[in-house]
């Protein structure tokens, strides 16, 4: 067969290969484009939109909170089979794989979008349209993540793009609230532990591209005592009161702003009724950066303000050890980076150049934080179409040029798979 050679690529009748170009150097999107079936596949890819917000809805009708996923999660192990990717199986997270072989086993590119949604069980997900608006909990984030998903492998498929490596597409449980990454975390550190050369998230909506994990630690801190009558067991130490104490002092915090550095008490709890001396109060707390340095600095800082609270209070009724306080570790989400000059950075913006869309990188927290934790070549993409109120039971997604998150996505991934 007939092959032409573009600045390192070598293409030939639906093959891109790459010849004297080092693995570790950034892909020409541009060239790639020149090749009959790339141009195919990304032209299908606008063409198929119909498709994809026809998937958006159907997935998203389908209810998954975070460690509820498996319904969901059945209908895209569903459709990977019938759009006939190979090994599809579920882990033990309930991670929903399944692959795209290439000419060789190596490298491998895994592309993620995340089952799960912050709605709780009994939530409404009936998807309503006003036009070109769709209307529904999770429509964005990250339904439309999962719709590109399966457009990027409709795309490939109708344009028999075969890639030099190959490709793993997953549709991952845990990546909200306190699902706490586990999906990613299972896939890293055992599913796909040593097999994974390269990294794309597709999370939430428009065409940015998103190099800059933020990492966070999330603590539920429980405060305890004997409690009692609020008139006759006065004097007492008060297990709120501490509680109050610590927020007084986590409210006085000083972190940086650059890196963004942040802290914040979301949820309290705890008494029985107002004339009981509680024996209980609980609260939430979450701090963040995308600096693991500042990150681990106000964590200490958390620490020695609930301790010290807890020390105030029962020294304030002469009650040593009469407070008590566990401080449980809910959610660590890894920060780290994948640096600008990077070739998957410099790749992903070159993408967006030879499709003609701005280029704008962000951070963000998102299933890529435990790759880039790793130091594997890792982003998140936005999945196209422009969402509002995210993580409301308003949240929406305009499907107007839409396709544009597709048909990047697309062109990404054959760049990625090489």
């Amino acid at each position: 067969m007939t092959s032409r050679t573009f600045l390192g690529v070598a293409v030939a009748a639906g093959v891109i290969g790459y010849v004297s170009t080092s693995a570790q150097e950034a892909v020409n999107p541009a060239d790639l484009l020149k090749d009959p079936s790339v141009k195919a596949a990304v032209d299908a890819a606008k063409a198929n939109e119909a498709q994809a917000i026809d998937d958006q809805i159907r997935f998203c009708e389908v209810a998954a909170p975070s460690f509820k996923e498996t319904a969901r999660g059945a209908v895209l192990k569903k459709v990977f089979e019938e759009l006939g990717l190979a090994n599809v199986r579920v882990d033990k997270a309930g991670n929903v794989l399944g692959d795209r072989p290439g000419t060789a086993p190596r490298p491998r590119f895994v592309i993620a979008a995340h089952l799960d949604t912050v709605f709780p069980e009994g939530t409404d997900v009936k998807v309503k349209r006003e036009g070109a608006v769709l209307h529904g909990p999770g429509i964005g984030d990250d339904c439309r993540g999962l719709a590109v998903l399966v457009g990027i492998i409709r795309s490939l498929k109708q344009a028999n793009v075969q890639t030099p490596g190959s490709i793993t597409f997953v549709a991952d449980v845990g990546e909200e609230g306190l699902g706490d990454l586990r999906g990613m975390k299972q896939l890293f550190n055992d599913t796909m532990k040593g097999q994974i050369d390269r990294f794309v998230s597709i999370d939430g909506t428009d065409l940015g591209i998103t190099n800059v994990a933020v990492g966070s630690h999330r603590y539920r801190v429980t405060f305890k005592g004997p409690g009692g009558h609020s008139f006759g067991a006065f004097g007492l130490a008060n297990p709120i009161d501490a509680m109050g104490r610590a927020i007084a002092k986590i409210a006085e915090f000083q972190v940086p702003k650059q890196p963004k550095t942040t802290f914040n008490v979301g949820r309290v709890g705890g008494g029985t009724s107002v004339n009981s001396i509680p024996f209980e109060g609980w609260m939430e707390v979450d701090m963040r950066s995308s600096d693991p340095a500042s990150l681990a600095s106000v964590d200490a800082s958390f620490h020695k303000a609930v301790d010290s609270a807890v020390v105030e209070e029962n020294e304030r009724w002469g009650t040593p050890r009469m407070i008590t306080v566990v401080k449980d570790l809910v959610g660590d989400r890894p920060a780290g980076s994948t640096r600008e000059d990077s070739p998957i950075v410099r790749t992903a913006q070159a993408v967006n150049r030879a499709l003609g869309f701005a280029v704008r990188l962000g951070e963000g927290s998102t299933d890529a934080n435990v790759p880039m934790s790793l130091g594997i070549p890792s982003i998140t993409i936005g999945a196209g179409g422009r969402g509002t109120d995210a993580h409301a039971l308003t949240e929406s997604f305009d499907t107007t040029n839409s396709w544009q998150g597709t048909q990047r996505a697309v062109l990404l991934t054959i760049a990625l798979a090489r």
